[in-house]
C-alpha cells in the first residue's frame, strides 16, 4: 500500500503541530543566544541545537505542504530583537540546551508512541535519536566545565529488601516519624528543584524585558511560585540530610530592552509549566510516601491555575495559536439551517 495515501490521524496531526511550534520557538531563542556566546566549548552545542530546530522545521514544512496541512504561524525572526543587548550567560545557554533536549526526549518518545504512519514514525524516531545525542553532548560539556548539577549520592544497596509495614507509605502524620526518602523519590525532588530554577531565571529575564505590565506581573508571580516550590522540595531533601542541588552559575544580565515578543515569552512559559505539571504527575506516581504525593498534586494544581491566568493574557492579546481540532458538527448543522 502507498504510505502517502494513508491519512494522518488526529494524534499525528497534533504531534506534528506541537513539534513545529516548539522548534520554531527554540530556533528563535537559540538564534539570539548564538549572537553573544563566547565560550568555544559551549557555542558548538548551541549551534547544533539551532541547526536541529532549523532542519526539523524544513522537514515539517515539506510534510505539511504534501498533506495540504496549513503551516502553523509559530515564531519567526519577527519575534526577536537581534539588536537587543546580551541577556543570557554562556552557562545559562548550555543549561537551556540541556533542559530542552531533556524535554525533547520525553516529547518525541510520547509522539512516537501515538503515531502509526511509517514516515511519521521515522521522523519522530530520528528526532528522538537527535535530541538524545544533543542531551549527551550538552551534558558532557557541562561535566567537562564543572557546571552541571549532579544528583546526590547515596549508598548502593548490598542486599534486597521488601516493604514489611504500611508505614512505608505514610508521611502525613506529624506525630509519626516518616521513613527516609528512597532513591526514586530523591531523583524526582532533585530534578524538580533544577527545572524550577531554570524557570525562575527565565521569569526574571522575561519580566525585565517585557514592555507590558500584565506580562511583567505574570512573570514575577511565576518566579515566586517557582521559588516557593524549590523551597518545599529542598526542605524535603534536607530533612533526610540529602545534599541539595548545587546549581551552576547561570546569571541573567540587567538588560531591560525588549528581546523577544510577548507572544513568544508567554508561549515559552506555557511550555515550561506544562512540562512542570508532567514532571509533577510522574513524580507523584513514582513516590511512595503519601506526603510527597499530596504535595505534588497540590503544587500541580497551583501551576495549572497560574497557567490558566497566562492563557487568559494570551487570549486577550490574540497570542494563543489554536491547535488543530475536530469540526464543530452542531455549529455546521446550525449554519446550514440558517442558510
Amino acid at each position: 500500500m502507498n504510505e502517502k495515501k494513508i491519512r494522518l490521524t488526529s494524534s499525528e496531526i497534533g504531534a506534528l503541530w506541537t513539534g513545529y511550534m516548539n522548534d520554531s520557538m527554540s530556533k528563535v531563542i537559540l538564534g539570539f543566544m548564538l549572537k553573544y556566546i563566547d565560550d568555544p566549548d559551549i557555542k558548538p552545542v548551541v549551534q547544533h541545537a539551532y541547526d536541529l530546530s532549523s532542519t526539523h522545521l524544513e522537514k515539517l514544512e515539506s510534510l505539511f505542504e504534501s498533506e495540504q496541512y496549513t503551516i502553523p504561524n509559530g515564531f519567526t525572526e519577527q519575534d526577536v530583537n537581534m539588536n537587543a543587548p546580551w541577556l543570557f550567560s554562556d552557562v545559562f545557554c548550555l543549561t537551556y540546551v540541556n533542559h530542552v533536549s531533556r524535554v525533547g526526549m520525553a516529547g518525541y518518545s510520547g509522539f512516537l508512541a501515538v503515531c502509526y504512519r511509517a514516515d511519521i514514525c521515522n521522523y519522530f524516531t530520528e528526532g528522538l535519536n537527535e535530541v538524545s545525542n544533543l542531551y549527551n553532548q550538552s551534558l558532557n560539556i557541562a561535566l567537562l566545565k564543572g557546571v552541571n548539577a549532579r544528583h546526590p549520592y547515596i549508598e548502593v544497596p548490598k542486599e534486597t529488601d521488601y516493604v514489611d509495614t504500611k508505614k512505608y507509605l505514610s508521611g502525613l502524620n506529624p506525630f509519626n516519624d516518616t521513613r527516609p526518602l528512597n532513591a526514586i523519590e530523591i531523583s524526582h525532588l532533585y530534578l524538580n528543584v533544577m527545572t524550577n530554577a531554570i524557570g525562575a531565571k527565565f521569569c526574571i529575564a522575561f519580566a525585565q524585558t517585557s514592555p507590558l505590565k500584565e506580562v511583567q506581573d505574570f512573570m514575577l508571580r511565576s518566579k515566586e511560585v517557582s521559588q516557593k516550590h524549590i523551597k518545599l522540595f529542598t526542605d524535603s531533601l534536607l530533612k533526610d540530610d540529602i545534599e541539595t542541588p548545587h546549581l551552576p552559575d547561570i546569571p541573567i544580565s540587567d538588560s531591560t530592552t525588549q528581546t523577544f515578543s510577548d507572544k513568544l515569552i508567554m508561549f515559552n512559559m506555557t511550555l515550561l509549566m506544562s512540562t512542570g505539571m508532567g514532571n509533577y504527575a510522574l513524580a507523584a506516581a513514582a513516590s511512595q510516601r503519601s506526603d510527597l504525593t499530596i504535595n505534588y498534586e497540590r503544587l500541580s494544581l497551583e501551576v495549572s491555575r497560574l497557567a490558566k491566568s497566562g492563557a487568559d493574557i494570551m487570549i486577550k492579546h490574540n497570542w494563543l495559536e489554536q491547535p488543530p481540532g475536530a469540526k464543530d458538527r452542531k455549529k455546521l448543522a446550525k449554519n446550514k439551517q440558517q442558510g
